[in-house]
């Protein structure tokens, strides 16, 4: 049985801005790598209203997960509900990621803060225009194997919110309920011979999602949702295909 959906109101933003004031975020030098921000967008979502994916599956789109796929067919379908975070699927023109599930995000501009970049990525992506007390909070940052420090931000969007997405950043947009990031086989953990690292996937829909989205989200759950404030997330490996 799956967890029921959560309700969108302000019990549950103060509740996240909260237990985020809590966290003491763990903070990664960047050395030779760049940084980069994503945000987790909080809005509102009606269930079953992601009865149809857009995304055209192709046979092999799953082959690369490092698990047993059984039962998933890589649509992102079944999820809304209550409050949502918002996840996007890639356009397949890009020239890295492509059709990937990302949340919207990406690199700092020159003398910009992890937050201002969080909150344009969001009007740039996905159409959605925030001011600053839309923050409530960050994460831990999160070092990628491709060179890159991330910083999660947890921005609140609401209720009504409209998508307006960059065609050639975003394919879809997906809102995500919030209770599917407590499922209770979530998150789960496989074993790669090319690390000793635990690779993470977060099972959404009929996919998996992976590092370093499926961590972050990971780390949501715990520390925004269940304030389970010391947990961390940044040993946790990504796939292989997803280290250059």
């Amino acid at each position: 049985m799956r967890p029921e959906p959560i309700v969108l109101d302000d019990a549950l933003r103060e509740r996240v801005r909260a237990n985020l004031s809590e966290h003491e975020r763990r903070r990664i030098p960047l050395d030779d790598r760049r940084r980069a921000a994503v945000a987790i967008l909080l809005v509102d979502s009606e269930e079953g209203s992601d009865a149809d994916d857009p995304h055209l599956f192709e046979d092999g789109d799953m082959s690369m997960v490092p698990s047993d796929t059984t039962g998933l067919d890589g649509r992102m379908a079944g999820v809304a509900g209550g409050a949502a975070f918002v996840l996007c699927r890639r356009s397949a023109g890009l020239n890295r990621h492509a059709s990937q599930w990302a949340l919207p995000g990406g690199r700092l501009d020159p003398g910009e803060s992890p937050i201002d970049a969080a909150r344009r990525e969001t009007h740039e992506e996905i159409g959605v225009r925030l001011d600053e007390s839309s923050v409530l909070g960050l994460l831990d940052d999160y070092a990628t194997r491709s060179g890159y420090v991330i910083t999660p931000v947890v921005l609140w969007g609401g209720s009504g919110v409209v998508f307006d997405p960059d065609p050639g950043e975003v394919h879809a947009v997906y809102r995500v309920g919030l209770h599917e990031l407590s499922r209770a086989d979530s998150p789960r953990f496989v074993s790669i011979p090319e690390s000793n690292r635990p690779v993470v996937q977060v099972p959404l829909g009929g996919d998996l999602i992976h590092a370093p989205t499926g961590a972050m989200l990971v780390q949501f759950r715990w520390v925004a949702l269940d304030g389970r404030h010391h947990e961390r997330v940044d040993e946790f490996e990504q796939r292989v295909f997803a280290w250059g």
